[in-house]
């Protein structure tokens, strides 16, 4: 759904629908995965999901693609609805050190991959949670740069350089544990 979309969409109701259609079809699994992630919690994660596209639905003629990318602001708002939800219930907010696994492993797997799972677990949650999100929206969730910047609120470059860090603290702890 790009600018192009969000221009056709304000033009004629009926395409605004199908280009948040087509928003919502590319980016389910994603957001719930990046939810989950934060939220450490299946059932929970999948009702704030579905709150995240319902605010999106309600406010997706107010996109300003003059801003960012629709997915951007699709993640900030997901992330909003978790964060709401994590004040919700009074805990604090802690990132689990993995997003829920959505296919689960295959049984063929063998002992050297869930061997490194493991590993990645706990190089994970040795991670500092502002880290932690930062590897969920880039690998979890597939944003670039500047859509993660955008989720944030911080500049592209920041986001780099954040996520650089993270990315290097994560291979050191790998290599401690491997």
């Amino acid at each position: 759904m790009g600018e192009t979309a969000v221009a056709e969409a304000r033009e004629a109701p009926g395409k605004a629908e199908v280009a948040f259609d087509r928003l919502y079809r590319t980016s389910r699994d994603d957001v719930y995965a990046y939810v989950a992630g934060m939220l450490r919690d299946g059932p929970a994660a999948e009702e704030v999901t579905a709150t995240a596209f319902e605010r999106a639905y309600r406010k997706r003629h107010r996109f300003d693609p003059g801003r960012g990318e629709p997915r951007a602001w699709l993640f900030g708002i997901a992330r909003n609805a978790a964060l709401d939800e994590l004040r919700r219930r009074g805990r604090q907010t802690e990132l689990a050190t993995e997003p829920a696994d959505l296919d689960g492993v295959a049984v063929e797997a063998g002992a050297e991959q869930a061997e490194r799972r493991l590993a990645l677990r706990a190089a994970l949650a040795h991670l500092a949670p502002r880290d932690r999100e930062l590897i969920a929206l880039k690998f979890f969730a597939g944003l670039d740069n500047a859509e993660i910047a955008a989720v944030l609120g911080i500049s592209e470059s920041n986001a780099g350089t954040r996520l650089h860090r993270a990315v290097t603290k994560l291979r050191e702890a790998l290599d401690g544990s491997i």
